[in-house]
């Protein structure tokens, strides 16, 4: 099994990984330097693999390294989250895969049309699936947390959900009726339902933040 660690010096977050005879998948772009007898390889996807990646603005390609050695992949001032994948399906929202073991299997989810339009994604959203077993990492702006839902709802403002389970819908929803939002100032939320695990990052690193308000 590959080894993921989370590595910090200076503020700044990257992922170490330790590979034995192994393989490794990474977000396209995501590598730093690597080390050791290790062979990186690139599957071309399907014609409509590369339709929907162009529409879901996920990466087209993602390469594979195989071997022996160390891989570090980028530094940011965000944060990353390795977790397990056990049989069960997660999806992840656009931009927060990183990295995963060979035996994850990569696929695309397809969001319903009216809430992918109205969470401002337009009328075709796909969203990166991930399945099968062994250890993905999140690319996020600060710590994760994970929440269990039993036919439960969770609500959030704006994209804190980072990855669900499959059994876990999205929607859009007003948090009260239409008048009263307007008028408490109350905005349109993100609604997860139904049974199964979310993970959220409630709030960034400090660095992070400052740096996106100066970037705005």
């Amino acid at each position: 099994m590959a080894e993921f660690e989370v590595c910090e010096l200076q503020g700044m977050r990257w992922v170490q990984v330790r590979l034995r005879d192994e393989t490794v998948r990474a977000e396209a772009g995501a590598l730093s330097h690597m080390q050791g007898d290790i062979k990186v390889s690139v599957r071309l996807p399907s014609p409509l693999s590369a339709l929907k990646s162009i529409i879901s603005n996920e990466a087209l390609v993602r390469p594979s390294y195989t071997g022996t050695g160390v891989i570090n992949l980028e530094s940011s001032m965000g944060g990353y989250h390795p977790f397990e994948v056990s049989g069960e399906s997660w999806i992840l929202e656009n931009g927060a895969y990183w990295a995963s073991e060979g035996g994850v299997e990569l696929g695309l989810h397809r969001e319903h049309m009216w809430t992918s339009f109205w969470g401002g994604e337009g009328f075709i959203d796909y969203q990166t699936k991930v399945s099968g077993y062994g250890r993905v990492v999140l690319n996020s702006p600060g710590p994760v947390e994970e929440v269990t839902l039993n036919n439960d709802r969770l609500l959030v403002e704006g994209k804190l959900v980072l990855a669900r389970t499959e059994g876990v819908d999205y929607l859009r929803r007003r948090v009260s009726a239409l008048v009263p939002s307007i008028f408490s100032g109350e905005p349109v939320m993100r609604v997860y339902r139904g049974t199964g695990k979310a993970l959220v990052c409630w709030t960034p690193y400090w660095n992070r933040q400052i740096a996106d308000m100066i970037r705005r």
